[in-house]
């Protein structure tokens, strides 16, 4: 589940506690949680809900002035229900304590390198994890959190 930066940005300050995406099916799961620019956005109730029980405070909740601009924008989308999603800023991104981390025990070395190992088995372009490591360590102003 995407979301936009301004959402997001919302999401961390709490002016955005709603989400509404037009699926075939759910694309995201009642209290699973999604990695985004801000850190982790937790998912709650997610029910289907019609164009006319969209409100205005829904709306503005989600991020939109009223609920003529969030169906215009649903409305883009030919195929699936409206879905009403909670949603709310978690907590950081666990990833950046993680990249912070530089010293790791023998232990921990041997345990990356086996599944960066497993990672180039799989892969169907070969063996890659090494060079794109690499490219990273080389160009440490270019990563971006996601």
């Amino acid at each position: 589940m995407l979301f936009k930066q301004v959402n997001l940005d919302g999401l961390k300050a709490g002016k955005v506690n709603l989400a509404f995406r037009k699926w075939k099916k759910p694309a995201a799961k009642e209290g699973s949680q999604i990695k985004t620019g801000i850190g982790l956005v937790e998912i709650g109730k997610i029910e289907i809900v019609k164009e006319n029980q969209i409100k205005d405070v829904d709306a503005k909740n989600a991020g939109f002035d009223n609920a003529v601009q969030l169906i215009k924008k649903l409305s883009l989308i030919d195929v699936g229900d409206i879905y009403k999603i909670q949603v709310r800023y978690h907590s950081p991104d666990p990833r950046i304590k993680l990249r912070e981390q530089t010293n790791l025990t023998d232990k921990e070395f041997l345990i990356l390198k086996q599944k960066l190992n497993q990672l180039d088995k799989r892969s169907k372009q070969g063996y890659w994890t090494e060079n794109v490591l690499t490219a990273i360590k080389e160009n440490p102003k270019s990563s971006r959190s996601c």
